[in-house]
């Protein structure tokens, strides 16, 4: 038996329309798919299949919680996860990915294995920027990131100073660009 098979659906010899399964994701399901942005969780994932005459609609209620690594401390952080995602499978000859959540796959094998889709719809919930919210990183490895940042005590992560590059140029050439002129006249005329 494969380490995924249990999420194995056949698509082929169901009487049944509406199809319901339940799986549940621990860190032995992140540690054994080995992807990149997630090694540990606690998630379920309801799974509703329909078909029909051209495709099986599946889709996906998955609910719990991610551990990442804190972009700052590199502590771990907890991300919930609550998201519904679709996914239509067809048979045919062979294997393609006609679109981000159409599939075709080889009417010969007639199942679909769902982890790796499963772990991608997890994967793509966790937002660009991990952080512990303030004051709760590590506080060990929070003084040495500040005493080797570059960084002044009056800056501020959201603060961003930007030069005015017209000004500049106006003020060391009166010249303008004529383009610009056509276009601050259609402005004035609107």
């Amino acid at each position: 038996m494969g380490k995924f098979d249990i999420y194995n659906i056949s698509l082929k010899g169901h009487q049944e329309d509406i199809r319901s399964f339940e799986f549940f994701l621990d860190n032995d399901f992140f540690k054994k798919i080995d992807g990149n942005e997630v090694q540990k969780g606690k998630l379920t994932v309801e799974l509703t299949v329909k078909k029909s005459v051209t495709s099986h609609e599946f889709s996906f209620v998955i609910n719990g919680a991610v551990l990442v690594p804190c972009d700052r401390c590199l502590d771990d952080v907890e991300i919930l996860v609550e998201t519904t995602e679709k996914l239509f499978v067809k048979l045919g000859k062979e294997y393609t990915e006609e679109s981000d959540n159409i599939i075709v796959i080889p009417e010969t094998e007639g199942e679909i294995n769902l982890a790796w889709f499963i772990y991608e719809f997890v994967a793509l919930c966790i937002p660009m920027k991990h952080v512990h919210g303030p004051g709760k990183c590590n506080k060990t490895m929070s003084s040495k990131l500040k005493k080797h940042s570059t960084k002044s005590d009056d800056d501020d992560d959201n603060s961003f100073e930007f030069e005015d590059v017209e000004e500049e140029s106006d003020s060391s050439n009166n010249e303008t660009d004529p383009r610009w002129d056509d276009l601050k006249k259609i402005i004035d005329n609107n």
